[in-house]
């Protein structure tokens, strides 16, 4: 068996919270987010993480991107401790490992037009030239579907299909090996989720990028994802290929999710290999 790509080892993260009304500060509690948790996955592969607001997708996620440190447990990046890079090497996996928020702008200065924001980030992953740095703006841009005349834009005058274009082209510049997509289409309508989805299809296939996909939505993910690791209370309950998790889950909660999505309430269809 191959090495995974990452690969995540009994994480564990848990948030000092204050107690109620009139409480003193050392009666302060602590909130556990995450408990033990294991996830790998593979170079190509792309794996789609779903359950419920505040079972602990997103902290996992950051944890994954080094938004957030992990109070135990072990982050490995093709098979060794990301506490064991070098410099250099550390430096690579920030660059290779990129993520796309559920809302691209907040990333974004909202003083700066497109282009030059790109260019900030271009300027902070590689040694390029500003003339390689304006070609490689031009090459993703391109990929994504951004015409050349919304570089020029500011943040606020893109629609909501562009803005989630720039967030998935920012994540692209470096060419990453792994991208994390938290929510990515959530707040977009349907017609401009199946665009989106289409996108991230296209760019898998020729990219040979591996995702992290992240969502309520078990719509979504069944097109996205063909691992499907189901989260609840900063655990992962089950996680499978998804003609199982979708067709014949094992656990009450999963069922429920499914419940949810009445189109997916049905036997497995046959998916192709993803």
């Amino acid at each position: 068996m191959s090495t995974p790509l990452l690969e995540a080892r009994g994480i564990d993260k848990g948030y000092p919270h204050r107690g109620g009304p009139g409480q003193h500060w050392w009666r302060r509690g602590w909130s556990r987010v995450l408990n033990g948790v294991d996830l790998s996955i593979g170079a190509g592969a792309s794996v789609g993480l779903v359950g419920e607001s505040g079972s602990g997708k997103t902290t996992l996620a950051r944890i994954i991107a080094g938004l957030a440190r992990p109070d135990a447990g072990t982050l490995l990046w093709q098979g060794r401790p990301l506490t064991n890079l070098d410099a250099a090497a550390r430096a690579a996996w920030r660059r290779e490992v990129q993520y796309v928020f559920q809302n691209p702008l907040p990333a974004l200065n909202p003083r700066r037009r497109i282009g030059a924001s790109l260019h900030g980030t271009l300027r902070g992953l590689t040694e390029l030239s500003d003339r390689g740095r304006r070609a490689r703006i031009a090459e993703v841009a391109e990929r994504v579907g951004l015409e050349p005349a919304l570089l020029g834009r500011f943040p606020h005058q893109l629609s909501g299909g562009q803005a989630q274009r720039v967030g998935i082209a920012r994540a692209l510049l470096g060419r990453p090996r792994l991208v994390i997509l938290d929510e990515p289409v959530s707040a977009l309508d349907v017609s401009l989720q199946a665009q989106i989805l289409g996108l991230l299809e296209t760019l898998r296939a020729d990219r040979g990028l591996a995702y992290l996909f992240i969502s309520h939505d078990l719509a979504v993910v069944e097109r996205l994802c063909p691992w499907i690791a189901v989260m609840r209370s900063g655990t992962i309950v089950e996680q499978g290929p998804r003609e199982r998790i979708l067709g014949e889950p094992r656990q009450p909660y999963t069922r429920r999710l499914l419940e949810a999505v009445p189109a997916l309430a049905r036997p497995p269809s046959p998916w192709g290999a993803g």
